[in-house]
């Protein structure tokens, strides 16, 4: 008896301790979230800053018929609202890397802790808003550990602020238009455009996956490199959309069959038509922002302001000028190579032999 009983006691003096660490535990976070929202951890962004967060946005030029012609950036970014993603694109984005999106406020605590039972073997923990909050006011993680925890405290808050400051689909549309896909393709259009030729609304499946897939790791999973590992993840994203319901057996099994199918469109500040006027043009611009400053007093910037300039120029009587301007110089070089193939000093003329090793 005397055995059970002191057994009983050690059970209960465990089972103490055991809780003491628990409710320590809880107390600690709690500690450490205060702190964090008392900007201990350093400043979190303010209010204003949550409605109108910072990013690079592309000036485009915009022709009389509305076509745009060209753009000027530091960041390839041209933002879109929800209602131009597609829904294969959105369900594919909820189903690899947020599946209980519409059911949280920034944090999922269910994801959390199974992240921290498992170490991160069975999924992360981030949520579609926490990404965002990191790429908004943090980029990359800090390899420190203590530094690490400190951002990962700041991005659960910023999160919840987040939460509170948009709507869910706000939140996914400025997550997709902040992320960098590599290759110029700054935020999902410029990603469309440059690995397909298309505007996100004209996504199909399979590509709004392989796009998808990329947020896990763009410099990894780069198309332009490697094409066999972004194709095993873009059918990883398709497993993830089987799993939530999005697509049926059927059409996983198909699309993971099809290969990445990709028409690059390199883009960068001389892409597009009209490039001597667009040149002209930036010229123009320079004086124009000192004469039109913003309502606070300061220049605009071309290069991150998103701004959009309406031009005269029609693309279309633009096009048929520039193709005829091909052809004939195209003309040109062949009469050229003809009277060249004759001269035995090409390209001299009435030059000997002589002077020309003297040049």
């Amino acid at each position: 008896m005397a055995t059970k009983s002191s057994q009983n006691k050690t059970f209960k003096k465990i089972t103490k301790w055991i809780w003491r660490l628990f409710f320590a535990g809880i107390a600690f976070i709690v500690l450490l979230f205060v702190l964090a929202s008392l900007d201990v951890f350093g400043p979190l962004p303010s209010f204003e800053e949550l409605e109108n967060p910072k990013s690079n946005l592309a000036t485009q030029v915009i022709s009389i018929d509305h076509k745009t012609i060209g753009s000027y950036f530091k960041e390839n970014r041209s933002p879109i609202k929800y209602k131009n993603l597609p829904e294969n694109l959105v369900n594919a984005l909820i189903a690899t890397e947020d599946e209980r999106f519409y059911e949280h406020s920034g944090i999922d605590f269910r994801g959390t802790t199974r992240a921290v039972v498992f170490l991160g073997t069975r999924g992360g923990a981030s949520t579609i808003t926490q990404q965002l909050a990191k790429l908004l006011f943090h980029g990359e993680g800090s390899k420190n550990l203590i530094e690490r925890i400190k951002q990962k405290i700041k991005e659960l808050i910023i999160a919840v602020r987040l939460e509170k400051q948009y709507t869910k689909k706000e939140i996914l549309a400025m997550y997709l238009n902040k992320y960098d896909f590599l290759n110029q393709g700054v935020g999902i259009r410029s990603a469309s455009r440059i690995y397909f030729g298309v505007e996100p609304k004209d996504l199909t499946q399979e590509q709004a996956a392989m796009l998808v897939g990329m947020l896990k790791n763009s410099s990894l999973y780069n198309p332009l490199r490697r094409a066999e590992l972004v194709k095993k993840r873009r059918n990883v994203v398709l497993k993830q959309m089987k799993k939530s319901g999005f697509i049926t057996r059927t059409e996983k099994d198909s699309l993971q069959k099809l290969p990445l199918h990709l028409d690059v469109h390199k883009e960068d500040t001389s892409f597009g038509m009209a490039t001597y006027f667009r040149e002209y043009l930036r010229g123009f611009l320079k004086g124009w922002v000192k004469d039109n400053p913003k309502p606070d007093g300061k220049e605009y910037d071309i290069f991150r302001d998103g701004l959009k300039i309406y031009v005269t120029l029609d693309s279309r009587m633009q096009q048929y000028a520039e193709e005829a301007m091909r052809e004939h110089m195209s003309n040109l070089q062949r009469v050229f190579f003809k009277q060249q193939k004759k001269n035995r000093t090409a390209p001299f003329y009435d030059l000997s032999k002589r002077d020309i090793k003297r040049l």
